[in-house]
């Protein structure tokens, strides 16, 4: 996941190290031992401005069936419920996200961080969040650490269809897509039986919480991957870039759209943060995915609203 780095502050030997230690809690996805509302002004969490950006962009796929030129797609990510992201935020981005007129919504994992108190509160107000053909949803590690099958049944009491290592198929038309989805990487992810019964040739969406899956679903013939896990590197700093670094190889599969071969990926900054309630350079995201049939030689970023 990249080198790790290490800042040097002149005159104060200890700050070196304790950044060190933040950003390798970071990388491990250090939790925050928190319970929902406790204790943070939010004027601290994330500073003034728009709490989300809604990232538009639009993705060809050569697979994609002509009834589905055009599918919208909303994706949130990353929201880990809580201290750092309370209720009338999650709130606030479900109803953005309802604004959308999605066809879908894809949530894809980390709904709380470490207090199974947060789970159902997440889940009810996700519960509100309206698609024309559903809304789905895969786990992500934080999800595994505090109760893999508590957030699933939450999900599932509002209606939230949680791809657990299989795939739905999507009829329209006369025409059909597949969508699919996978445990987190570390805690069983089974690609190959997700995508059982998937002709390799069919247009195929994947939602998978950590990128990483991507060597694997390229090999499947995946058509498009949405991911999120990163945060976007949640922090930027100026001339260092992320705890991934700021190279366009340490970034790759990082942030934003990529492809190995065939298979085309979305990774998410998410809306939610880790370990500290701060993001820089890099804002929370509401993802709005146009799909439409065609060459997917590149994707077509649209202005961010």
């Amino acid at each position: 996941m990249g080198s790790s780095l290490i800042f040097p502050v002149p005159g104060n030997p200890g700050a070196g190290d304790r950044l060190s230690r933040w950003i390798g809690r970071w990388r491990n996805g250090g939790v925050e031992n928190y319970s929902a509302g406790e204790g943070l002004d939010s004027s601290l969490r994330w500073g003034s401005g728009s709490r989300f950006t809604v990232n538009r962009e639009r993705i060809w796929l050569d697979a994609l069936p002509s009834a589905f030129h055009g599918l919208r797609v909303v994706q949130i990510s990353d929201i880990h419920h809580g201290l750092f992201l309370p209720k009338e935020w999650l709130s606030d981005a479900v109803r953005q996200a309802n604004r959308l007129n999605p066809d879908i919504i894809a949530l894809t994992g980390d709904f709380v961080t470490y207090s199974r108190r947060n789970i159902e509160p997440a889940a009810e107000l996700l519960g509100r969040l309206r698609a024309r053909y559903g809304v789905y949803a895969v786990l992500g590690n934080h999800d595994f650490r505090v109760d893999a099958e508590a957030v699933t049944l939450a999900l599932r009491r509002q209606q939230i269809d949680v791809l657990r290592n299989r795939h739905v198929t999507l009829r329209f038309g006369g025409e059909s897509m597949h969508l699919a989805g996978v445990d987190d990487y570390g805690y069983g992810a089974d690609l190959r039986r997700a995508m059982r019964g998937v002709p390799r040739d069919a247009a195929t969406v994947l939602l998978a919480h950590n990128p990483r899956v991507i060597h694997l679903a390229s090999r499947h013939g995946v058509s498009l991957i949405l991911s999120g896990h990163t945060h976007g590197g949640q922090v930027n700093l100026p001339l260092l870039g992320t705890v991934y670094g700021r190279s366009p190889e340490r970034l790759r599969y990082k942030i934003g759209w990529d492809r190995m071969g065939t298979t085309q990926i979305y990774v998410s900054r998410g809306i939610g943060t880790i370990v500290l309630p701060w993001r820089l350079r890099c804002p929370a995201e509401i993802t709005h995915l146009e799909l439409l049939q065609g060459a997917s030689a590149v994707s077509r970023p649209v202005a961010a609203d």
